[in-house]
Protein backbone atom coordinates (compact mmCIF):
# COMPACT_ATOMS: atom_id res chain seq x y z
CA UNK A 1 0.00 0.00 0.00
CA UNK A 2 2.73 2.70 0.96
CA UNK A 3 1.86 5.98 1.47
CA UNK A 4 3.96 7.51 4.72
CA UNK A 5 7.40 8.05 4.49
CA UNK A 6 9.03 7.67 7.58
CA UNK A 7 12.61 7.50 8.50
CA UNK A 8 14.33 3.94 9.24
CA UNK A 9 17.79 3.15 11.00
CA UNK A 10 19.44 0.36 9.20
CA UNK A 11 22.77 -0.25 10.39
CA UNK A 12 25.29 2.06 12.66
CA UNK A 13 25.79 5.46 11.14
CA UNK A 14 22.80 4.63 8.82
CA UNK A 15 19.33 6.32 8.39
CA UNK A 16 17.38 5.87 5.30
CA UNK A 17 13.64 7.11 4.59
CA UNK A 18 11.20 4.31 3.29
CA UNK A 19 7.88 4.13 2.22
CA UNK A 20 5.24 1.90 4.93
CA UNK A 21 1.74 1.79 4.97
CA UNK A 22 -0.47 4.19 6.16
CA UNK A 23 -0.75 4.32 9.81
CA UNK A 24 -4.15 2.94 11.50
CA UNK A 25 -6.15 3.61 14.03
CA UNK A 26 -4.19 0.41 16.28
CA UNK A 27 -2.32 0.20 19.04
CA UNK A 28 0.84 -2.39 18.14
CA UNK A 29 -0.15 -5.95 18.82
CA UNK A 30 2.42 -6.86 21.49
CA UNK A 31 1.28 -3.86 23.54
CA UNK A 32 -2.29 -4.44 23.17
CA UNK A 33 -1.38 -8.59 23.79
CA UNK A 34 0.70 -8.21 27.03
CA UNK A 35 -1.56 -5.15 28.16
CA UNK A 36 -5.14 -7.01 28.08
CA UNK A 37 -6.16 -3.84 25.68
CA UNK A 38 -7.60 -4.14 22.66
CA UNK A 39 -5.81 -3.48 19.11
CA UNK A 40 -8.39 -1.26 17.58
CA UNK A 41 -7.92 1.99 19.33
CA UNK A 42 -11.07 4.77 19.11
CA UNK A 43 -8.92 6.94 21.44
CA UNK A 44 -6.66 7.52 19.28
CA UNK A 45 -5.80 10.75 15.90
CA UNK A 46 -3.69 10.06 12.70
CA UNK A 47 -1.81 13.48 12.64
CA UNK A 48 -0.09 14.67 9.30
CA UNK A 49 3.30 15.93 10.48
CA UNK A 50 3.75 19.62 10.26
CA UNK A 51 7.14 19.07 12.12
CA UNK A 52 9.09 16.48 13.38
CA UNK A 53 12.56 16.94 14.89
CA UNK A 54 15.89 14.62 14.89
CA UNK A 55 16.95 14.16 18.95
CA UNK A 56 20.35 13.51 20.23
CA UNK A 57 18.64 10.04 21.80
CA UNK A 58 17.87 9.04 18.19
CA UNK A 59 21.47 9.80 17.48
CA UNK A 60 22.38 7.46 20.39
CA UNK A 61 20.72 4.78 18.16
CA UNK A 62 21.80 5.45 14.98
CA UNK A 63 25.56 5.35 16.54
CA UNK A 64 24.68 1.62 17.33
CA UNK A 65 24.79 2.38 20.92
CA UNK A 66 21.78 1.15 21.78
CA UNK A 67 20.11 -2.43 21.23
CA UNK A 68 17.98 -0.99 18.40
CA UNK A 69 17.42 -3.00 15.49
CA UNK A 70 17.70 -2.54 12.07
CA UNK A 71 14.23 -1.67 10.86
CA UNK A 72 13.92 0.41 13.63
CA UNK A 73 11.59 3.39 12.50
CA UNK A 74 12.59 6.79 14.28
CA UNK A 75 11.27 10.09 15.56
CA UNK A 76 9.33 11.06 19.18
CA UNK A 77 9.53 14.81 18.43
CA UNK A 78 6.52 15.40 16.46
CA UNK A 79 4.02 18.21 15.78
CA UNK A 80 1.31 18.09 13.73
CA UNK A 81 -2.61 18.36 12.33
CA UNK A 82 -5.31 15.91 13.08
CA UNK A 83 -6.29 14.21 9.75
CA UNK A 84 -8.24 11.58 11.61
CA UNK A 85 -9.83 10.62 14.95
CA UNK A 86 -11.24 8.01 16.51
CA UNK A 87 -15.10 7.19 17.96
CA UNK A 88 -14.11 8.12 21.30
CA UNK A 89 -12.06 11.36 20.70
CA UNK A 90 -14.11 13.93 22.37
CA UNK A 91 -11.99 17.33 22.78
CA UNK A 92 -10.19 17.52 19.11
CA UNK A 93 -11.24 18.14 15.80
CA UNK A 94 -9.89 17.48 12.60
CA UNK A 95 -7.27 20.39 11.32
CA UNK A 96 -6.33 20.79 15.08
CA UNK A 97 -2.56 21.41 15.00
CA UNK A 98 -1.10 20.11 18.17
CA UNK A 99 1.72 19.41 20.22
CA UNK A 100 2.66 15.84 21.04
CA UNK A 101 4.46 15.04 24.08
CA UNK A 102 7.58 11.93 23.24
CA UNK A 103 5.67 10.32 26.63
CA UNK A 104 3.18 7.72 25.55
CA UNK A 105 0.93 7.60 28.41
CA UNK A 106 -2.38 6.32 28.87
CA UNK A 107 -4.38 8.84 31.43
CA UNK A 108 -5.47 5.90 33.74
CA UNK A 109 -2.95 4.38 35.44
CA UNK A 110 -1.58 4.99 38.82
CA UNK A 111 1.61 6.79 37.53
CA UNK A 112 -0.61 9.32 35.05
CA UNK A 113 -3.23 9.99 37.75
CA UNK A 114 0.17 11.01 39.57
CA UNK A 115 1.56 13.47 37.05
CA UNK A 116 3.97 10.62 35.95
CA UNK A 117 3.29 10.30 32.15
CA UNK A 118 6.87 9.30 31.53
CA UNK A 119 6.85 6.27 32.83
CA UNK A 120 2.89 4.87 32.27
CA UNK A 121 2.31 1.37 33.56
CA UNK A 122 -0.04 0.54 30.09
CA UNK A 123 1.83 1.29 27.27
CA UNK A 124 5.25 -0.92 27.03
CA UNK A 125 5.22 -4.57 28.04
CA UNK A 126 9.17 -4.30 28.44
CA UNK A 127 9.22 -1.84 31.28
CA UNK A 128 7.37 1.57 32.78
CA UNK A 129 7.46 4.38 29.72
CA UNK A 130 7.12 4.30 26.31
CA UNK A 131 7.80 7.01 23.55
CA UNK A 132 7.51 6.84 19.51
CA UNK A 133 10.06 4.97 17.09
CA UNK A 134 12.54 4.11 20.42
CA UNK A 135 14.42 0.94 20.78
CA UNK A 136 12.40 -1.10 24.01
CA UNK A 137 9.96 1.66 23.98
CA UNK A 138 6.35 -0.88 23.15
CA UNK A 139 7.07 -0.57 19.46
CA UNK A 140 5.26 2.39 18.48
CA UNK A 141 6.04 3.44 15.28
CA UNK A 142 8.13 6.57 14.82
CA UNK A 143 6.87 10.40 13.86
CA UNK A 144 9.83 11.42 11.86
CA UNK A 145 7.25 10.44 9.10
CA UNK A 146 4.50 11.79 6.62
CA UNK A 147 2.06 10.58 9.11
CA UNK A 148 1.95 9.27 12.40
CA UNK A 149 -0.81 7.49 14.68
CA UNK A 150 -1.12 9.09 18.57
CA UNK A 151 -3.06 6.55 20.90
CA UNK A 152 -5.08 7.86 23.98
CA UNK A 153 -5.31 11.40 21.92
CA UNK A 154 -7.78 13.47 24.48
CA UNK A 155 -5.04 12.89 27.34
CA UNK A 156 -1.63 13.16 25.32
CA UNK A 157 -2.04 16.12 23.00
CA UNK A 158 -2.15 20.00 23.82
CA UNK A 159 -4.00 21.82 20.69
CA UNK A 160 -2.76 25.01 20.05
CA UNK A 161 -5.49 27.69 20.79
CA UNK A 162 -5.14 29.49 17.32
CA UNK A 163 -3.87 27.14 14.08
CA UNK A 164 -2.60 30.68 12.47
CA UNK A 165 -0.55 31.60 15.52
CA UNK A 166 1.00 28.26 16.25
CA UNK A 167 1.86 27.89 12.19
CA UNK A 168 4.07 31.31 12.45
CA UNK A 169 5.69 30.34 15.63
CA UNK A 170 6.06 26.69 14.83
CA UNK A 171 9.75 26.37 14.93
CA UNK A 172 9.46 27.50 18.46
CA UNK A 173 6.65 25.32 19.26
CA UNK A 174 8.04 22.45 17.65
CA UNK A 175 10.22 22.62 20.63
CA UNK A 176 7.59 21.40 22.83
CA UNK A 177 7.30 18.00 22.35
CA UNK A 178 10.72 17.27 23.73
CA UNK A 179 13.63 19.40 23.99
CA UNK A 180 12.50 22.34 25.64
CA UNK A 181 9.84 20.56 28.45
CA UNK A 182 13.04 18.14 28.71
CA UNK A 183 15.71 21.34 29.04
CA UNK A 184 12.66 23.01 31.50
CA UNK A 185 12.50 19.97 33.81
CA UNK A 186 16.11 19.44 33.86
CA UNK A 187 16.57 23.01 35.37
CA UNK A 188 13.91 23.05 37.31
CA UNK A 189 14.42 20.00 39.06
CA UNK A 190 17.92 20.87 39.93
CA UNK A 191 16.13 23.64 41.67
CA UNK A 192 17.27 26.81 39.37
CA UNK A 193 15.64 29.80 41.02
CA UNK A 194 15.93 33.23 41.08
CA UNK A 195 19.47 34.19 41.59
CA UNK A 196 20.57 30.76 41.23
CA UNK A 197 24.46 29.86 39.34
CA UNK A 198 24.02 26.85 37.52
CA UNK A 199 26.33 24.87 35.40
CA UNK A 200 24.91 22.36 32.42
CA UNK A 201 27.04 19.99 31.25
CA UNK A 202 26.59 19.83 27.21
CA UNK A 203 25.75 22.15 24.65
CA UNK A 204 24.03 19.93 22.47
CA UNK A 205 20.18 21.28 22.16
CA UNK A 206 19.16 19.74 25.06
CA UNK A 207 21.22 21.01 27.07
CA UNK A 208 21.23 24.27 25.16
CA UNK A 209 17.35 24.29 26.00
CA UNK A 210 18.35 23.85 29.91
CA UNK A 211 20.54 26.76 29.97
CA UNK A 212 17.53 28.89 28.10
CA UNK A 213 15.32 27.60 30.84
CA UNK A 214 17.76 28.50 33.64
CA UNK A 215 17.79 32.05 32.63
CA UNK A 216 13.53 31.81 32.19
CA UNK A 217 13.80 30.92 35.93
CA UNK A 218 15.75 33.97 37.23
CA UNK A 219 19.07 32.61 36.87
CA UNK A 220 22.00 35.10 37.47
CA UNK A 221 24.80 32.60 35.87
CA UNK A 222 24.41 30.22 33.72
CA UNK A 223 27.87 28.26 32.43
CA UNK A 224 27.75 25.71 29.60
CA UNK A 225 30.55 23.38 29.49
CA UNK A 226 31.45 21.33 25.92
CA UNK A 227 34.32 19.57 23.91
CA UNK A 228 32.68 21.68 20.63
CA UNK A 229 33.89 25.55 20.16
CA UNK A 230 31.14 25.81 17.73
CA UNK A 231 28.39 24.67 20.27
CA UNK A 232 29.84 26.56 22.95
CA UNK A 233 29.70 29.45 20.74
CA UNK A 234 25.79 29.25 20.53
CA UNK A 235 25.40 29.24 24.28
CA UNK A 236 27.10 32.34 24.89
CA UNK A 237 24.72 33.53 21.32
CA UNK A 238 21.83 33.95 24.23
CA UNK A 239 23.88 35.24 27.47
CA UNK A 240 25.69 32.29 29.09
CA UNK A 241 28.95 31.55 29.99
CA UNK A 242 31.06 28.72 28.77
CA UNK A 243 34.03 26.26 29.71
CA UNK A 244 35.91 24.42 27.32
CA UNK A 245 36.09 20.90 29.05
CA UNK A 246 38.62 19.88 26.15
CA UNK A 247 41.18 22.39 28.08
CA UNK A 248 44.28 21.44 29.97
CA UNK A 249 42.49 23.64 33.58
CA UNK A 250 40.40 21.63 35.68
CA UNK A 251 36.59 22.03 35.39
CA UNK A 252 36.53 23.65 39.42
CA UNK A 253 39.33 26.05 38.17
CA UNK A 254 37.31 27.20 34.84
CA UNK A 255 34.35 27.58 36.96
CA UNK A 256 36.28 29.83 39.62
CA UNK A 257 37.31 32.31 37.29
CA UNK A 258 33.52 33.52 36.23
CA UNK A 259 32.13 33.13 39.89
CA UNK A 260 35.31 33.61 42.49
CA UNK A 261 33.76 30.29 43.68
CA UNK A 262 34.43 27.15 41.86
CA UNK A 263 30.89 25.62 43.35
CA UNK A 264 27.38 26.34 41.59
CA UNK A 265 24.10 26.40 43.32
CA UNK A 266 23.07 23.41 41.02
CA UNK A 267 23.53 21.59 38.03
CA UNK A 268 22.23 19.93 34.89
CA UNK A 269 23.55 16.53 32.86
CA UNK A 270 22.57 17.25 29.25
CA UNK A 271 25.29 14.45 28.12
CA UNK A 272 24.28 11.46 29.09
CA UNK A 273 26.24 8.30 29.10
CA UNK A 274 28.12 8.95 26.10
CA UNK A 275 30.29 11.24 27.90
CA UNK A 276 34.57 11.62 27.07
CA UNK A 277 37.10 12.25 29.39
CA UNK A 278 38.15 15.86 30.21
CA UNK A 279 40.58 17.08 27.17
CA UNK A 280 38.97 14.78 24.77
CA UNK A 281 40.05 11.81 25.85
CA UNK A 282 38.31 8.20 26.22
CA UNK A 283 35.09 7.99 26.80
CA UNK A 284 34.21 7.56 30.06
CA UNK A 285 30.17 7.28 30.75
CA UNK A 286 30.38 8.52 34.43
CA UNK A 287 32.65 11.94 33.89
CA UNK A 288 29.45 14.11 33.78
CA UNK A 289 27.85 12.54 36.65
CA UNK A 290 31.34 12.99 38.82
CA UNK A 291 31.89 16.27 37.67
CA UNK A 292 28.30 17.75 38.47
CA UNK A 293 28.70 15.99 41.90
CA UNK A 294 31.91 17.76 42.20
CA UNK A 295 31.45 21.12 41.61
CA UNK A 296 27.79 21.63 43.21
CA UNK A 297 27.80 23.18 46.60
CA UNK A 298 26.51 20.79 49.47
CA UNK A 299 22.60 20.72 49.40
CA UNK A 300 22.43 21.16 46.01
CA UNK A 301 20.41 19.64 43.56
CA UNK A 302 21.50 17.95 40.28
CA UNK A 303 18.80 17.58 37.13
CA UNK A 304 20.07 14.37 35.13
CA UNK A 305 17.44 14.62 31.75
CA UNK A 306 20.62 13.39 29.80
CA UNK A 307 20.49 9.74 28.87
CA UNK A 308 21.29 6.40 30.44
CA UNK A 309 20.68 3.29 29.05
CA UNK A 310 20.54 -0.42 30.35
CA UNK A 311 22.10 -1.64 26.95
CA UNK A 312 25.17 -0.15 25.05
CA UNK A 313 26.52 -2.74 23.23
CA UNK A 314 29.08 -0.19 22.24
CA UNK A 315 30.25 0.32 25.87
CA UNK A 316 34.29 0.32 26.34
CA UNK A 317 33.49 -1.91 29.55
CA UNK A 318 31.53 -4.86 30.38
CA UNK A 319 29.73 -3.24 33.29
CA UNK A 320 29.06 -0.49 31.01
CA UNK A 321 27.02 -2.38 28.57
CA UNK A 322 24.54 -3.06 31.11
CA UNK A 323 24.56 0.33 32.41
CA UNK A 324 26.63 -0.15 35.52
CA UNK A 325 28.64 3.36 35.85
CA UNK A 326 30.96 4.13 38.38
CA UNK A 327 30.11 6.74 39.88
CA UNK A 328 30.95 8.40 42.55
CA UNK A 329 27.61 8.57 45.40
CA UNK A 330 29.46 8.60 48.13
CA UNK A 331 30.41 12.06 46.64
CA UNK A 332 26.93 12.79 46.43
CA UNK A 333 25.77 11.48 49.76
CA UNK A 334 28.45 13.21 51.69
CA UNK A 335 27.55 16.49 49.88
CA UNK A 336 23.58 15.93 50.53
CA UNK A 337 22.67 16.12 47.11
CA UNK A 338 19.47 15.69 45.35
CA UNK A 339 19.25 13.65 42.21
CA UNK A 340 16.24 13.77 39.66
CA UNK A 341 16.72 11.48 36.49
CA UNK A 342 14.34 9.72 33.87
CA UNK A 343 12.20 10.71 31.03
CA UNK A 344 10.63 14.23 31.00
CA UNK A 345 7.09 14.17 32.25
CA UNK A 346 6.33 16.60 29.05
CA UNK A 347 2.52 17.66 29.95
CA UNK A 348 3.73 19.08 32.72
CA UNK A 349 5.69 21.54 31.65
CA UNK A 350 4.18 22.73 27.57
CA UNK A 351 1.06 24.54 27.98
CA UNK A 352 3.19 26.88 30.23
CA UNK A 353 6.08 26.73 28.00
CA UNK A 354 3.18 26.83 25.13
CA UNK A 355 1.77 30.29 26.88
CA UNK A 356 5.45 31.43 27.03
CA UNK A 357 6.07 30.88 23.35
CA UNK A 358 2.42 32.40 21.91
CA UNK A 359 3.21 35.92 24.14
CA UNK A 360 7.21 36.13 22.80
CA UNK A 361 8.17 35.32 26.38
CA UNK A 362 10.62 32.30 25.22
CA UNK A 363 12.27 31.74 21.67
CA UNK A 364 13.81 28.25 22.19
CA UNK A 365 14.38 27.92 18.17
CA UNK A 366 16.91 31.16 18.23
CA UNK A 367 18.47 29.79 21.45
CA UNK A 368 18.93 25.71 19.92
CA UNK A 369 19.14 27.09 16.23
CA UNK A 370 16.60 25.92 14.68
CA UNK A 371 17.38 24.35 11.45
CA UNK A 372 14.51 23.64 8.63
CA UNK A 373 15.08 20.82 6.60
CA UNK A 374 12.49 18.06 4.04
CA UNK A 375 12.11 15.11 5.42
CA UNK A 376 13.83 13.59 2.47
CA UNK A 377 16.97 15.18 4.14
CA UNK A 378 16.91 13.26 6.96
CA UNK A 379 20.23 10.87 6.26
CA UNK A 380 21.94 14.27 5.69
CA UNK A 381 20.70 15.83 9.09
CA UNK A 382 21.98 13.04 10.74
CA UNK A 383 25.09 13.13 9.67
CA UNK A 384 25.94 16.87 10.60
CA UNK A 385 24.26 16.19 13.75
CA UNK A 386 26.25 13.47 14.39
CA UNK A 387 29.36 15.44 13.12
CA UNK A 388 28.80 18.24 16.05
CA UNK A 389 26.71 21.08 14.14
CA UNK A 390 25.07 23.60 16.76
CA UNK A 391 21.81 23.17 15.34
CA UNK A 392 18.95 21.78 15.80
CA UNK A 393 17.63 19.98 12.68
CA UNK A 394 13.57 20.32 12.38
CA UNK A 395 12.16 18.04 9.52
CA UNK A 396 9.54 19.75 7.74
CA UNK A 397 7.59 17.18 5.85
CA UNK A 398 4.91 18.72 3.81
CA UNK A 399 6.63 22.42 3.42
CA UNK A 400 4.19 23.68 5.99
CA UNK A 401 6.93 25.44 8.45
CA UNK A 402 7.58 29.29 7.49
CA UNK A 403 10.89 30.44 6.75
CA UNK A 404 13.25 31.58 9.34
Amino acid sequence: MGGNRIVVYKEPGVVAVEDHDMPKLEVPADVASAMGMSREAPHAVILKCVSTNICGSDQHMVRGRTTAPPGQTLGHEITGEVVEKGSDVQFLQIGDIVTVPFNIACGRCRNCRAGDTGVCLNVNPGRAGSAYGYVDMGGWEGGQADFVMVPFADFNLLRFPDRDAALAKIRDLTMLSDIFPTGYHGAYTAGVTTGSTVYVAGAGPVGLAAAYSAQLLGAAVVIVGDLNAERLAQARSFGCETVDVGQDATLEDQVAQILDTNEVDCAVDAVGFEASGHGGAEERPAQVLNDIMTITRAAGRLGIPGLYVTGDPGASDPDAKEGTLKVRLGLGWAKSHSLTTGQCPVLKYNRGLMMSILHDKAHIADAVNATVIGLEDAPRGYQEFDRGAARKYVLDPHGMVPAA
